[in-house]
């Protein structure tokens, strides 16, 4: 992939960016570096993109069964990468998002790392925990968080996106930036065109893996739905319901999302106090900011670095106090408003893609 875009006449420097997904699909590569292509082509940098599934594959993965598809998807991937090893040499730097291959032993990690000028690696997850899809539970027992740790002790610099994986980080590695998950502001039109419904929208955007999560509130939305004149909105799962409660499934699409988020009146980020969430960076959030949302969420996490209480959302630690802070949105349209503008201005300021752009810069100029 070569995104388009004007190149500095200066100096024509090449990445490859290895990563586990095609280019548009998932959060993850999105929120992170997918939206700087532009920024770093503008910098001088050709960039070129290898994802390890194939645009099929990636349609298939996360569904139970497909068994066939997912070998040969597999297989295809092992070849791209199998070739990408003969054309690492030609590049200045290796750019690889969490793994290069995802099973086995380091072997391919070793070949890149002989033979690639320098590497950055990027991981915004807890991957060395070798957690799994629901759907792909069998392969648990064929991860190995030897990668992860090899990676971390070989690159040249370590992106991290989290307090959590800044410290396991460091027994590997003393060359590590801290970058969050970010938005493209300029993507989400401010003021948002909202309905004028009375009805005030809770919304949650996420994945069908990540939808359990939600189902943490479901207490709470229901005695709020005898309370109160709400509408219940989940985009990204189009199988998720709650027992006795209507619910509006939203269709994720990269072309509709913006629109979708904007017509919420309140965002929800409900997390479980496990360990894999302190990896998470808080990329939802993110959005909901962008979007211009109040929000509520899990006082735990990354959600407490994203949410300053009482200024563009609150934190809740327990479902009385889910009640409370919701209920409080939603009778006062005027904090929502004002919360609102507060999440919009501290996404500008901190989460945004101009923001951070000049982090990601400063690491490729000075390896």
């Amino acid at each position: 992939m070569n995104p388009t875009g004007m190149l500095s006449e200066e100096k024509n420097k090449r990445i490859l960016v290895i990563c586990p997904h095609p280019v548009g699909y998932v959060p993850g590569q999105r929120l992170k570096f997918e939206q700087y292509f532009r920024t770093w082509q503008a910098a001088g940098y050709e960039v070129n993109v290898s994802s390890f599934m194939s645009e099929q594959m990636q349609q298939t993965v996360y569904l139970k069964g497909h068994f066939l598809a997912k070998i040969n998807g597999t297989l295809g991937g092992y070849i791209r990468r199998f070739k990408d090893l003969f054309r690492v040499k030609k590049y200045d730097i290796v750019y690889v998002f969490l793994w290069v291959t995802p099973l086995g032993p380091p072997f391919f990690e070793y070949m890149l790392r002989r033979l690639a000028s320098k590497i950055v690696y990027d991981i915004d997850d807890l991957i060395y925990m070798k957690s799994t899809s629901p759907a792909n539970k069998f392969i648990k027992i064929l991860k190995s968080d030897s990668k992860v740790n090899f990676l971390m002790k070989n690159a040249d610099h370590i992106l991290v996106s989290t307090d959590k994986l800044m410290h396991y980080a460091q027994q590997f590695n003393a060359n590590i930036s801290l970058i969050p998950a970010t938005v493209d502001i300029k993507k989400y039109p401010y003021p948002a065109d909202r309905k004028t419904s009375e009805t005030v929208v809770l919304g949650w955007s996420g994945s069908h893996t990540t939808s359990k999560y939600l189902h943490l509130l479901d207490n709470v939305l229901k005695k709020l739905s005898e309370k109160y004149l709400i509408g219940i909105e989940v985009m990204g799962d189009k199988n998720f319901d709650i027992d006795g409660l209507p619910v509006k499934l939203i269709e994720w699409t990269a072309a509709t999302e913006v629109q979708s988020l904007q017509q919420f009146d309140i965002g929800l980020h409900p997390l479980p106090d496990e360990e894999w969430i302190y990896g998470k960076s808080g990329g939802k959030l993110v959005q909901y900011m962008a979007a211009g949302l109040p929000m509520v969420a899990s006082a735990l996490g990354p959600n407490v670095k994203v949410i300053k209480e009482g200024y563009n959302g609150f934190l809740a630690a327990s479902d009385e106090e889910w009640m409370e802070k919701l209920s409080l949105l939603i009778e006062n349209k005027a904090l929502r408003k004002q919360m609102g503008e507060h999440s919009r201005q501290f996404a500008e300021e901190h989460y945004s893609v101009e923001a951070n752009s000049v982090k990601y810069l400063s690491v490729f100029n000075n390896l």
